[in-house]
């Protein structure tokens, strides 16, 4: 069974990915933004608080970009556009920075995440160890691959519709189902942690810089390589080829996120 840690992360995760593909709740009237009631019911009808349900909204600006890396929430503003309270507003921005997607200083207005070229280069070293060993356990076990064929599939069809949002979405679902098949249910935990913040600052950096799917594309036959080499069983192989896939992509990425398509190498 999944573990409660692995349920809650994943729940804020799904509601984020389903908040990016639609807009803010308007009012019919005037087109203003309606007040955001203190509660709502999720699909299975449990209460959900309005702290949950802000940190939501926000968290759905900055995967799309509307919140920019290093910009500030400025907590009176956000107040003021969705009906609620600053206090309702700092608690969905404490619940944000717990999950990674904003730094607070004390005294000081959150700050949507922001990574430099150095902090790139390292969480790619952190996801090499955790994601090969996350495959290795996977491969040792025999299990099934259909999720991460999925995603690659997926991924396939955005890049040829050139739909980088959703082509980084089914990126995100693939690394974070690996981590699943492996069973470890503190790897999985801080796959939660690092990955969809660094997917949401990707994401931003590439509507910014207005990037082409292309840019992924070209990995595509690496992510068939671990599938395969999971389905075969091979852990010792697979762990050492996504550590060694994670340190030529670290080398790079910063710099690509930034160049728009016309100067990328085909």
């Amino acid at each position: 069974m999944d573990s409660q840690v692995e349920i809650g992360l994943r729940m804020r995760i799904a509601g984020s990915m389903r908040s990016a593909l639609g807009g803010p709740a308007r009012d019919s009237k005037d087109g203003r933004d309606a007040p955001m009631r203190k509660t709502k019911r999720s699909e299975n009808g449990d209460v959900i608080l309005l702290k949950h349900t802000l940190a939501e909204r926000l968290r759905a600006e900055i995967v799309k970009g509307v919140l920019r890396p290093g910009e500030k929430i400025v907590e009176g503003v956000w107040g003021r556009s969705l009906g609620v309270s600053q206090g309702s507003i700092r608690e969905a921005i404490n619940i944000l920075a717990k999950e990674g997607f904003v730094t607070k200083a004390l005294g000081r207005s959150a700050r949507v995440v922001s990574l430099n070229a150095e902090d790139v280069k390292q969480i790619y070293q952190l996801r090499g160890a955790m994601e090969g060993l996350a495959a290795r356990l996977a491969a040792e076990r025999g299990c099934d691959t259909s999720k991460l064929e999925q995603a690659l599939k997926t991924m396939r069809r955005s890049a040829e519709k050139d739909d980088v949002a959703v082509l980084l979405d089914a990126n995100l679902a693939f690394h974070l189902e690996l981590c699943r098949l492996s069973e470890n249910s503190y790897l999985l935990e801080h796959s939660y942690r690092i990955l969809p913040p660094f997917f949401a600052f990707v994401r931003i950096r590439a509507i910014v810089s207005g990037q082409s799917a292309s840019l992924w594309a070209k990995d595509f036959a690496a992510y068939q390589r671990i599938i395969d080499f999971v389905k075969e069983g091979e852990g010792e192989i697979v762990e050492q080829y996504i550590k060694r896939m994670m340190v030529r992509i670290a080398e790079t990425a910063y710099d690509s996120w930034e160049k728009k398509p016309s100067t990328l190498r085909s």
